[in-house]
């Protein structure tokens, strides 16, 4: 399997981004949303970015509206509230599909390369608890799931409620620095 940024996007300007630049880098993506229950979670991503960003980490932000329609705004409105809101300065892409048949091939190379989300049940379960069925695995199982690609390309994925500083994550990025 090829490296999985070995492809573009655009990002939340419209402007063409060859994905394969930040190789080499530790890259955190994330599928974000702006009216989520787990959308502060834009807060802590930028603090991880602010803390790790010149020693090479790297935080890619994808604006999907796959789950309950929580990311409706177009690009522009995406881009105000992460600025005005949480003051994000990571880099934001255009939005995307993360899941189903119509996936970005971002994802479809991601969920390859990292097939399981660790402890799916336990977020299947919380969203079961509001009448919200989940994906079928290996999908991305709900917004702000996370995926670290190490600087040598491996794929480690991180369950949507895994927040940007516990623990785990902060290790894996730490280790990877």
């Amino acid at each position: 399997m090829s490296h999985p940024l070995n492809l573009s996007v655009n990002d939340i300007q419209g402007k063409q981004v060859d994905l394969s630049t930040y190789q080499g880098k530790t890259v955190l993506i994330v599928n974000v949303a702006s009216k989520c229950g787990l959308t502060p979670q834009y807060e802590g991503l930028e603090a991880l970015y602010k803390k790790y960003h010149e020693q090479g980490l790297e935080i890619l932000g994808f604006p999907a509206n796959d789950f309950a329609g929580q990311e409706p705004g177009s690009d522009e409105e995406i881009q105000q509230f992460c600025r005005l809101t949480y003051d994000v300065t990571f880099p934001m892409f255009s939005k995307i599909v993360v899941t189903g048949e119509n996936k970005h091939p971002l994802y479809k190379n991601l969920i390859e390369a990292a097939p399981v989300t660790p402890n799916r049940d336990a977020m299947v379960n919380m969203l079961a608890g509001h009448k919200i069925e989940a994906t079928k695995a290996p999908e991305v199982v709900w917004n702000f799931e996370k995926f670290l690609i190490t600087k040598n390309g491996k794929v480690e994925r991180f369950s949507p409620d895994v927040t940007p500083k516990d623990d785990a994550l902060v290790a894996v990025i730490e280790a990877d620095l």
